[in-house]
Protein backbone atom coordinates (compact mmCIF):
# COMPACT_ATOMS: atom_id res chain seq x y z
CA UNK A 1 0.00 0.00 0.00
CA UNK A 2 1.60 3.61 -0.81
CA UNK A 3 2.05 5.89 2.15
CA UNK A 4 -0.13 8.96 0.71
CA UNK A 5 0.05 11.44 3.95
CA UNK A 6 1.61 14.37 3.87
CA UNK A 7 4.99 14.52 4.76
CA UNK A 8 7.45 16.67 6.60
CA UNK A 9 11.48 16.54 6.42
CA UNK A 10 13.47 18.25 9.28
CA UNK A 11 17.17 19.41 8.88
CA UNK A 12 18.28 17.56 12.03
CA UNK A 13 20.59 19.70 13.22
CA UNK A 14 18.80 23.02 11.85
CA UNK A 15 16.04 22.25 14.43
CA UNK A 16 18.81 21.40 17.42
CA UNK A 17 20.85 24.76 16.57
CA UNK A 18 16.83 26.68 16.18
CA UNK A 19 15.44 25.45 19.35
CA UNK A 20 16.67 27.14 22.56
CA UNK A 21 15.94 24.25 24.94
CA UNK A 22 17.99 21.96 22.44
CA UNK A 23 20.52 25.07 21.52
CA UNK A 24 20.94 24.59 25.39
CA UNK A 25 21.67 21.26 25.76
CA UNK A 26 23.43 20.49 22.29
CA UNK A 27 26.61 21.76 23.94
CA UNK A 28 26.64 19.49 26.72
CA UNK A 29 25.40 16.28 25.49
CA UNK A 30 24.39 16.43 21.19
CA UNK A 31 22.97 12.47 21.82
CA UNK A 32 20.49 14.00 24.74
CA UNK A 33 19.67 16.76 21.84
CA UNK A 34 19.16 14.41 19.17
CA UNK A 35 16.92 12.08 21.72
CA UNK A 36 14.73 15.10 22.81
CA UNK A 37 14.21 16.14 19.12
CA UNK A 38 13.37 12.80 17.83
CA UNK A 39 10.80 12.51 20.61
CA UNK A 40 9.17 15.76 20.34
CA UNK A 41 8.90 14.43 16.24
CA UNK A 42 7.47 11.19 17.47
CA UNK A 43 4.87 12.76 19.27
CA UNK A 44 4.21 15.57 16.44
CA UNK A 45 3.66 12.54 13.73
CA UNK A 46 1.40 10.95 15.86
CA UNK A 47 -0.80 13.79 16.55
CA UNK A 48 -0.46 15.34 12.84
CA UNK A 49 -1.08 12.49 10.97
CA UNK A 50 1.78 13.51 9.04
CA UNK A 51 4.65 11.44 8.28
CA UNK A 52 8.51 12.93 9.45
CA UNK A 53 11.66 11.87 8.18
CA UNK A 54 14.57 13.56 10.41
CA UNK A 55 17.92 13.90 8.61
CA UNK A 56 21.17 14.33 10.13
CA UNK A 57 24.38 15.65 8.17
CA UNK A 58 27.00 13.16 8.80
CA UNK A 59 28.48 14.59 5.78
CA UNK A 60 32.30 13.98 7.59
CA UNK A 61 31.82 10.88 9.45
CA UNK A 62 32.80 8.31 7.11
CA UNK A 63 30.50 4.94 6.20
CA UNK A 64 27.34 6.43 7.66
CA UNK A 65 24.49 6.80 5.51
CA UNK A 66 22.28 4.84 7.30
CA UNK A 67 18.44 5.15 7.86
CA UNK A 68 16.31 3.47 10.27
CA UNK A 69 12.91 4.30 12.19
CA UNK A 70 12.79 5.30 16.05
CA UNK A 71 9.33 5.41 17.37
CA UNK A 72 7.83 5.51 14.24
CA UNK A 73 9.52 8.61 12.81
CA UNK A 74 11.94 7.38 9.91
CA UNK A 75 15.88 9.15 10.54
CA UNK A 76 18.47 9.44 8.12
CA UNK A 77 21.97 9.80 8.68
CA UNK A 78 23.71 11.14 5.35
CA UNK A 79 26.49 9.33 3.53
CA UNK A 80 29.74 10.39 3.90
CA UNK A 81 30.88 13.28 1.68
CA UNK A 82 26.78 14.46 1.55
CA UNK A 83 25.07 17.30 3.38
CA UNK A 84 21.67 17.25 5.31
CA UNK A 85 20.56 19.83 2.55
CA UNK A 86 21.21 17.13 -0.30
CA UNK A 87 19.82 14.18 0.89
CA UNK A 88 16.48 16.58 1.58
CA UNK A 89 16.84 17.42 -1.77
CA UNK A 90 17.15 14.22 -3.07
CA UNK A 91 13.82 12.77 -1.24
CA UNK A 92 11.82 15.90 -2.24
CA UNK A 93 12.26 14.88 -5.40
CA UNK A 94 11.49 11.26 -5.11
CA UNK A 95 8.30 12.19 -3.42
CA UNK A 96 7.01 14.62 -5.14
CA UNK A 97 5.98 12.42 -7.71
CA UNK A 98 3.55 11.04 -5.48
CA UNK A 99 0.19 12.96 -4.41
CA UNK A 100 0.66 14.59 -1.03
CA UNK A 101 2.36 17.98 -0.04
CA UNK A 102 5.93 18.08 1.19
CA UNK A 103 7.08 19.97 3.68
CA UNK A 104 11.39 20.83 4.67
CA UNK A 105 11.69 22.27 8.18
CA UNK A 106 14.90 24.28 7.73
CA UNK A 107 15.84 27.99 8.16
CA UNK A 108 18.50 27.54 5.78
CA UNK A 109 17.40 30.51 3.45
CA UNK A 110 19.20 28.86 0.42
CA UNK A 111 17.79 25.34 0.81
CA UNK A 112 14.03 26.98 1.88
CA UNK A 113 14.38 28.49 -2.61
CA UNK A 114 15.82 25.09 -3.38
CA UNK A 115 13.62 22.78 -2.06
CA UNK A 116 10.69 25.30 -2.71
CA UNK A 117 11.44 25.77 -6.73
CA UNK A 118 11.46 21.36 -6.30
CA UNK A 119 7.88 22.04 -5.18
CA UNK A 120 8.09 21.69 -1.52
CA UNK A 121 6.74 23.98 0.90
CA UNK A 122 9.03 25.10 3.82
CA UNK A 123 8.92 25.69 7.75
CA UNK A 124 10.74 27.92 9.76
CA UNK A 125 13.17 25.83 12.89
CA UNK A 126 10.42 28.77 14.43
CA UNK A 127 7.62 27.68 13.00
CA UNK A 128 7.57 24.18 13.50
CA UNK A 129 8.72 24.50 17.13
CA UNK A 130 5.51 26.54 17.46
CA UNK A 131 4.02 23.54 15.26
CA UNK A 132 5.08 21.00 17.76
CA UNK A 133 4.18 23.16 20.78
CA UNK A 134 1.22 23.56 20.02
CA UNK A 135 0.38 20.09 19.16
CA UNK A 136 1.79 19.28 22.62
CA UNK A 137 -0.86 22.03 24.17
CA UNK A 138 -3.43 20.36 22.60
CA UNK A 139 -2.45 16.61 23.37
CA UNK A 140 -2.27 17.46 27.03
CA UNK A 141 -5.46 19.52 27.11
CA UNK A 142 -7.19 16.50 25.63
CA UNK A 143 -5.72 14.08 28.25
CA UNK A 144 -6.83 16.64 31.32
CA UNK A 145 -10.38 16.47 29.11
CA UNK A 146 -10.15 12.83 29.47
CA UNK A 147 -8.84 12.59 32.70
CA UNK A 148 -11.83 14.68 34.25
CA UNK A 149 -14.99 13.11 32.41
CA UNK A 150 -13.52 9.68 34.10
CA UNK A 151 -13.93 9.14 37.48
CA UNK A 152 -12.21 5.30 36.86
CA UNK A 153 -10.26 4.12 39.58
CA UNK A 154 -7.62 3.55 36.83
CA UNK A 155 -3.94 2.18 37.22
CA UNK A 156 -2.61 5.51 35.26
CA UNK A 157 -4.33 7.83 38.47
CA UNK A 158 -2.03 5.80 41.05
CA UNK A 159 1.33 6.53 38.78
CA UNK A 160 4.23 9.32 39.65
CA UNK A 161 5.36 11.35 36.48
CA UNK A 162 8.82 9.41 36.26
CA UNK A 163 6.40 5.79 35.97
CA UNK A 164 3.93 7.55 33.21
CA UNK A 165 6.66 8.82 31.56
CA UNK A 166 8.82 5.33 31.18
CA UNK A 167 5.42 3.68 30.23
CA UNK A 168 4.93 6.26 27.64
CA UNK A 169 9.04 5.62 26.42
CA UNK A 170 8.15 1.20 26.60
CA UNK A 171 5.39 2.24 25.18
CA UNK A 172 6.64 3.95 21.77
CA UNK A 173 9.17 1.84 21.25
Amino acid sequence: MVDLRDVLLVDAYNMIGGWPELAQVAPINMQEARDRLLERMADYQAFSGTHVIVVFDAYRVPGLGKSFSQSKVEVYFTKEKETADETIERLVGEMSRKRRQIYVATSDLIEQHVIFAKGALRLSARELLIEVENSEHEIKKRIEQDNSRSNRNTLDGKLSPDQRKLFERWRRE
